[in-house]
């Protein structure tokens, strides 16, 4: 009679693992780790995907900033996690610059690409009372001035320094001639260029925005094909100057490589729905942020088109290493 009672109960126990171990993904939290601060376009991004991943799992998403290192620090933590499905990440353009910089090996290839969710074009923004009407008269201060109009808006080698000394290069300017203040995003860069340390911040118009309606910063183009919705009246830097000079930063979800092909394919289909549903498009608009989705297989192709055309960029303005 024991022994049955015995034989019963380890039979009963043995189920209740095969069940746990067959459970449906996912099971338990999910973290999702930004590379970036919090406040940030980055940040608030991430945040509205957790929550609204959160409503399709049915679990905790549980946003995690881990900053440093010039955006490396956060996306190695992702890229090193175990592939179990469980941490994931919103990675940024800055994995197709940073290995270029020898700041790391990573690069898209080192993930599991999810989904493209957002790509913000860079904006060219200067002080409101500043005497500069135009990005042609900004331009002609700075040849007339070499090295006097300083900019920032992010790390040295970050995709907004790229952003402008591309610029530069393309209108025949010496990338050099605008020294660069290395800050740690835009929020700080902007700040500095309120307050007279800097002249010039070339970073996206949502991140601009506050200052921008509250009347202290104004933007003289935008690097992108279209003006931006946010602002339309806001031209081009095509229509501003004739150089077909764009520069956008991205956002994307991935995981590190190898996960499940279960997890995969859930976190592809709730990254879907996300992205190309209501909710997020409203917060996104509402934030002046721009909506881009492509899925895994067109991200990963976008991640290596975006890799060699910002390392060909860098190289022709100095800033690889």
């Amino acid at each position: 009679m024991f022994k049955l009672l015995r034989c019963g109960l380890g039979a009963a126990a043995l189920a209740l693992v095969v069940t746990s171990s067959q459970a449906a993904y996912p099971e338990r939290p999910i973290t999702l780790i930004v590379p970036w601060g919090a406040g940030g376009g980055t940040d608030a991004t991430a945040r509205i995907i957790g929550s609204l991943l959160e409503k399709e799992f049915g679990q905790p998403i549980n946003v995690v900033n881990r900053t440093g290192g010039s955006g490396v620090v956060g996306h190695a933590a992702i890229a090193s996690a175990a592939p179990d499905g469980y941490t994931i990440g919103l990675i940024t353009v800055e994995i197709g610059m940073m290995h270029w910089q020898g700041l790391t090996e990573l690069n898209g290839a080192s993930f599991t690409p999810i989904g493209l969710v957002n790509a913000d074009p860079a904006g060219l923004q200067v002080r409101a009372d500043a005497p500069y009407k135009t990005v042609n008269d900004l331009v002609a201060a700075i040849k007339a001035n070499p090295g006097k109009l300083k900019a920032s808006g992010t790390g040295q080698g970050g995709i907004w320094h790229l952003a402008i000394a591309g610029m530069l290069q393309d209108l025949k300017v010496d990338p050099a001639s605008v020294p660069w203040v290395p800050s740690n995003g835009a929020a700080p860069g902007l700040q500095d260029l309120v307050a007279g340390g800097v002249e010039i911040v070339p970073c996206s118009l949502p991140e601009a925005r506050s200052l921008i309606d509250a009347g202290k910063v104004k933007s003289l183009a935008v690097m992108a094909e279209a003006p931006a919705a946010l602002y339309p009246n806001v031209p081009t830097l095509k229509a501003a100057t004739g150089s077909a000079w764009t520069m956008a930063a991205w956002r994307g979800i991935a995981a590190p490589k190898s996960i499940p092909a279960e997890a995969r394919n859930k976190l592809v289909a709730a990254i879907r729905k996300i992205a190309t549903g209501k909710e997020y498009n409203e917060f996104m608009t509402q934030r002046g942020f721009g909506v881009v989705y492509a899925g895994p297989d067109d991200y990963a192709k976008f991640m290596v088109k975006s890799d060699t055309d910002l390392g060909a960029t860098m190289k022709a303005v100095g800033i690889v290493k």
